[in-house]
């Protein structure tokens, strides 16, 4: 498990592997046709492609914080949806990624929620001895933007089956859920965009410091292969939505030379990119070691 960190201004910035996933590539990819989206991102004998779950924990120097964001799916899921979605342990977990960055789950103060799709948020809980569901983390604080946190918990009949209920129960049931407004500060230099394509509320956190932008893109990116704007997931709810959320995003991307951290990409933690002609392509594949 290879995991790269860095200091830029205030911040301490930690890349967490949480374990490596495997989703239909049809799904990943939309209306886009196997051919070609398959050139930059090759199926197995099921049409699944691999993806991983990376997060990233930010620890504040100026206020002794320490942050996650998103936390994997979690060790939850049976044998028969371990196999469905390939979950694969082997070489990553939450667990040892924080041990090896030099953290445990206690150190973590506040978990901020891209969104609580199933791979996103499953690692706040596990089954205890008892099989009752207990929590990963003592004494965080959970941020949920409010309009996302309404949809997770009344879904609509196409995006039920990604709100696992062992997954939303716990936060239901905790009295530590902050429900945000859209575009919120958590202190200077770290706060985040909102994109409503994929899901309602879907938090995108921004880290910019030392005249440096990182944005962790969750799911409005899910890959560098779904840079091109029609390439859009099956998944997202509000198709439309999403086109013109990643052009207006990744135009100021270009413009402004942000950092975009992937949290789904197998290969690639970090890109810049550039665009001609309508058309964007990654200019550098980085760590944040590398920045």
């Amino acid at each position: 498990m290879s995991l790269s960190k860095t200091t830029l201004g205030d911040f301490e910035l930690y890349t967490i592997e949480t374990g490596d996933i495997k989703l239909d590539g049809g799904a990943m990819f939309g209306v886009v046709p196997k051919t070609l989206w398959s050139r930059g991102i090759e199926p197995d004998e099921k049409n699944r492609i691999s993806m991983t779950m990376r997060c990233l924990l930010i620890k504040s120097n100026q206020t002794g914080k320490v942050y996650l964001i998103d936390n994997g799916v979690g060790n939850k899921f049976n044998e028969k949806m371990m196999d469905i979605y390939q979950i694969d342990f082997s070489e990553k977990t939450l667990e040892g990624s924080l041990e090896a960055q030099g953290f445990t789950f206690g150190d973590v103060t506040d978990i901020i929620f891209t969104h609580l799709h199933f791979d996103h948020c499953g690692g706040t809980s596990f089954f205890n001895e008892d099989g009752k569901l207990d929590y990963t983390f003592q004494n965080v604080i959970y941020h949920i933007n409010k309009r996302h946190w309404e949809t997770a918990t009344n879904p609509n009949a196409r995006e039920q089956a990604s709100f696992l209920k062992e997954n939303i129960e716990p936060l239901k049931n905790s009295s530590d859920v902050n429900l945000l407004d859209d575009y919120v500060e958590f202190e200077p230099g770290l706060s985040t965009l909102i994109a409503d394509g994929h899901t309602l509320g879907q938090q995108l956190p921004k880290i910019e410091t030392d005249g440096k932008t990182i944005v962790f893109v969750a799911d409005l990116l899910p890959t560098h292969v779904h840079l091109p704007l029609p390439w859009v997931m099956g998944y997202d709810m509000r198709p439309i939505d999403t086109l013109n959320e990643k052009k207006k995003f990744l135009d100021q991307a270009v413009e402004e030379n942000w950092y975009l951290f992937l949290e789904h990409d197998l290969e690639k933690e970090i890109i810049t990119i550039g665009s001609e002609n309508g058309r964007y392509f990654v200019i550098d594949t980085l760590t944040l070691s590398d920045i």
